[in-house]
């Protein structure tokens, strides 16, 4: 079959069409209607294979951390265990109310003992914070560097905690013969709220 018999094939009149051309028009609708399926079907289920696959992937990422944080699962509870311990410790050095008192008079007896000699020595109000109060001092003694130094070492041996703050070393106005000095510090103690006072100071204030 050459060009010519081609040109003279009848659209309308397939039937009739040799057998070769008959053969290469259905490979050519085969082809069509294949290419059809995958565009139309076979490439959404792909598109739908890829977006699982994905997810699969998101899933086990998932379960790897998780299963890394469970593997740590003990590890973190005696972490946590052996921060409470140290917080129940730490907290034992916070007096509660009935102490503060006594741990005033041991600062006073700190600076006493230290060779100092106070000109002021004045509780202000305290600050509440979420679990504890800080109660701050005003503190002015006359003393010597030496003297001075001890008695920052004796509040710091304390076995409450006991902060100093701002201080501020300077001369006598008048002239001392014994070379004493005057220095000026807040410090600061503190103590622990007991359950009715962290409960209120956790309460919204209202306006």
């Amino acid at each position: 079959m050459d060009l010519s018999e081609l040109n003279e094939l009848d659209i309308n009149n397939i039937g009739n069409w040799p057998l070769p051309v008959k053969m290469v028009l259905v490979v050519i609708t085969c082809i069509l209607v294949a290419g059809g399926a995958f565009w139309f079907d076979t490439q959404a289920q792909i598109d739908q294979l890829n977006k699982i696959q994905a997810e699969e992937n998101n899933f086990k990422d998932t379960l790897r951390i998780k299963a890394k944080k469970a593997a740590n699962l003990d590890k973190l509870k005696q972490q946590l265990e052996e921060m409470r311990v140290d917080f129940k410790k730490l907290s034992r050095q916070l007096p509660n109310k009935t102490e503060v008192a006594a741990l005033l008079v041991d600062i006073s007896q700190t600076g006493l003992a230290s060779g100092l000699e106070f000109e002021l020595f004045k509780p202000l109000a305290e600050n509440r914070k979420d679990f504890y109060a800080d109660l701050p001092i005003e503190i002015k003694v006359k003393g010597s560097y030496h003297e001075f130094g001890n008695f920052v070492s004796g509040v710091a041996a304390l076995p409450r905690i006991v902060t100093l703050h701002n201080i501020n070393i300077a001369p006598l106005k008048k002239e001392d013969p014994q070379g004493k000095l005057l220095m000026s510090a807040t410090a600061k103690t503190y103590r622990y709220l007991d359950e009715e006072e962290a409960s209120s100071q956790k309460k919204p204030k209202r306006k």
